[in-house]
């Protein structure tokens, strides 16, 4: 209640009356005059009435406490039975703050942090977020139910923003233990075909029974090694690159009986391989109109390291002409095809013939190059057809396709066959869509026996145009006619020669983008993308196995002739594999050195600082597999300056906020007349007396 001053005459004016009426009081007082006191409070009166007084009382209604209680939904509270001891305890925390009527609870539920991020768990962001609109002073503390792996704990030294306890209620048992496996060191790149070092660790958290470990490596879902490591150890391992693109290092440790999780049992590290500059060996049988349009596509690469030789004349043609008037080099071949084979990653033979160049041992030798690993590429015209075939050599064991020694003269335009709408190096080819297609014809072909593996093109009457096959490691392409350089003159509007001999070239170099049967899979964000590419049909429903260890069937959806694609939203993060027929992929959402899955047992060590600093309490739910026992609460009113080991402490506010203000003028309407007639009426009463 409070008393404030209206006068209805200036201060000045007012102070000089009041000072005049004090002092006729005093000297009424003093002389001893009959009715001074009657006087005095005639004056006093006087003298309020113009001062106008008024009494002001406010309504004011307490304001309730803020108490926040922080659940942590992040993945390691999958572990055990961590999330029914978080759901019994915050139902128990519940019912129990109900009961006081002045705390008003702040339920704050925490997952991993967002799609960008590497998971983890950021408890006291989502604290900070969930009060910012909460005056300091009405906060009345925080309960954290959480395993205590929180990510975000600040410096104990650093300011929260208000003054109230930090509890912990931790989930989980208090005798965990874990084992991991971590990646240390590993480059990002690597250039195909050469060892990359990189490091590993084991490590055992918690009350781990210890031991050696054993240690599984897969790269592109193979196994390639297996190594023992010794907890706390750092591990070296090499490995050579074995393509380009991605590729997937996996380590994995045997589990240990007992422990928290085998989610963090498995490291992925993605290794880009880059290849060094790729070696071509070109060798044209005979000069013809379409030589150049080889040497010209293989030269634009910068990536291409081109060795091109020409047959200007065989060994059987003696005109007389100097040798060194035919080239500038002799054709070294024991140097190409004997010592320094394996170097070359294509030999392209265009057009070319046996007429005694080659050695025929040197054939067999060719042939043994593609059964481990590499690639051939026959480019035929009409030489193949005749006696003089290198089908009829040691190399027809890796040929495709046999010729019949007729060659089709008949003007077609080349058509992707079935399984070519399909397959990965002719899908999609500019013009294949439109019938006829949006290309120059051809006029003549090599005709063959049914060949082995997948004609992609077709020639005139169905006649096969260009094969792809697997032989042993390697492969080997034929395009059983020499006119590809009509598309590449632009003939008839030519055609796309340069995507054609481009992705056929990379195909044979074993391209992980132009395989005809591959799995593969993407994350975008929280999102894994699914790509199966085949030429045998519906694949069916592919199995994604979560990190959690759960499994789901997925189905495939066509979209493109040979190309089946599924979209599947997670909330977990870690690495997923995908598996179809024979064929499996691993993909990892989410950053692969997550703090969410480095330590997984449950811990009261990173809340204990601060529940010690502001008074707080942490404790476990419950003792190993024993019922949840939740602690009881303590309002206090004031500052919370002692801890107690038993109960929640919880600072309860003293902040109101106003409703409303009554106001009362002491001297104004009736009353106030009344009481200043009455003085008068009783002054002049004593005055006639």
């Amino acid at each position: 209640m409070t008393v404030d001053f209206a006068p209805f005459l200036p201060w000045p004016y007012l102070a000089a009356l009041i000072l005049a009426a004090v002092a006729l009081a005093a000297l009424g007082l003093w002389r001893g005059v009959r009715g001074a006191w009657l006087r005095t409070a005639a004056l006093a009166a006087f003298c309020l009435a113009i001062s106008n007084p008024s009494v002001f009382q406010e309504e004011r209604e307490p304001l309730s406490t803020i108490v926040a209680v922080v659940v942590d939904r992040s993945q390691s509270q999958n572990n055990g039975n961590r999330r029914e001891q978080t759901d019994h305890a915050l139902a128990g925390l519940k019912d129990r703050l109900s009961r006081f009527p002045q705390i008003e609870t702040r339920i704050v539920e925490a997952a991993d942090s967002a799609e960008t991020e590497a998971p983890s768990t950021k408890l006291f962001g989502a604290l900070s977020t969930a009060l910012a609109d909460v005056p300091p002073a009405r906060v009345g503390g925080a309960v954290f139910i959480t395993d205590g792996q929180i990510h975000d704990v600040p410096d104990v030294n650093q300011k929260l923003g208000f003054d109230a306890p930090i509890h912990g209620l931790i989930t989980g048992k208090p005798s965990e233990f874990d084992r991991r496996i971590e990646i240390v060191s590993a480059p990002r790149f690597g250039i195909v075909g050469e060892q990359q070092k990189m490091t590993f660790r084991v490590v055992d958290d918690g009350a781990a029974p210890g031991g050696g470990a054993e240690v599984t490596i897969r790269l592109n879902g193979n196994e390639i090694a297996t190594e023992r490591a010794e907890p706390g150890t750092d591990v070296p391992f090499s490995f050579t690159v074995p393509r380009g693109g991605n590729n997937i290092l996996e380590f994995a440790v045997n589990p240990l009986a007992g422990e928290v999780t085998e989610v963090n049992n498995r490291a992925v590290h993605v290794l880009d391989g880059i290849r060094e500059n790729l070696r071509v060996l070109l060798v044209s049988g005979e000069p013809h109109a379409g030589e150049r349009a080889w040497r010209n596509l293989l030269k634009s690469d910068a990536a291409v390291d081109l060795v091109h030789f020409t047959i200007l004349r065989p060994p059987e043609k003696q005109d007389g002409t100097p040798i060194n008037e035919l080239s500038l080099i002799a054709f070294p071949t024991r140097e190409l095809f004997v010592d320094k084979i394996s170097e070359f990653d294509l030999i392209i033979f265009d057009r070319y013939q046996h007429r005694g160049v080659l050695p025929i041992l040197y054939y067999d030798n060719i042939a043994q190059y593609v059964q481990n690993g590499g690639a051939l590429l026959i480019a035929a015209g009409p030489e193949h057809a005749g006696d003089d075939s290198i089908a009829a050599t040691p190399l027809s064991a890796v040929l495709p396709a046999t010729p019949t020694g007729v060659m089709n003269e008949k003007a077609f335009f080349p058509r992707l066959s079935e399984e070519g709408k399909k397959h990965p190096v002719t899908r999609g080819l500019e013009g294949a869509s439109s019938e006829p297609p949006g290309w120059g014809r051809w006029f003549r072909t090599v005709d063959v026996d049914r060949p082995l593996g997948q004609t992609v093109m077709e020639a005139a009457d169905g006649k096969p145009l260009l094969v792809l096959n697997r032989v042993g490691k390697g492969r080997v392409a034929m395009l059983l006619s020499d006119q590809g350089w009509l598309w590449a003159r632009g003939i008839e509007g030519g055609g796309p020669h340069v995507s054609l001999y481009r992705r056929t070239a990379h195909w044979l170099m074993q391209e992980p983008a132009l395989e005809e049967e591959a799995l593969t899979a993407r994350a975008s964000g929280r999102t894994l993308e699914i790509t199966r590419q085949t030429i045998e049909g519906d694949p069916g429903q592919a199995t994604l196995t979560y990190p959690s260890g759960k499994t789901d069937e997925i189905t495939l959806t066509e979209r493109e002739p040979g190309l089946y694609k599924a979209e599947v939203k997670t909330t977990e993060t870690g690495l997923f594999e995908v598996a179809n027929d024979e064929l499996t992929t691993l993909v990892h959402v989410g950053n692969v050195d997550a703090p969410e899955f480095k330590a997984a047992i449950s811990t009261e060590e990173k809340l204990r600082p601060w529940a010690e600093k502001t008074k707080g309490l942490v404790r476990r739910l419950a003792d190993a597999d024993g019922p949840v026992d939740l602690p009881s609460i303590l309002p206090v009113r004031g500052a919370v300056r002692v801890a107690d080991g038993e109960r929640l402490s919880l600072r309860m506010t003293d902040e109101t906020v106003l409703k409303g203000i009554n106001s009362l003028s002491l001297f104004g309407g009736l009353f106030g007349l009344a009481a200043l007639l009455f003085l008068i009426s009783s002054m002049w009463y004593r005055e006639g007396r």
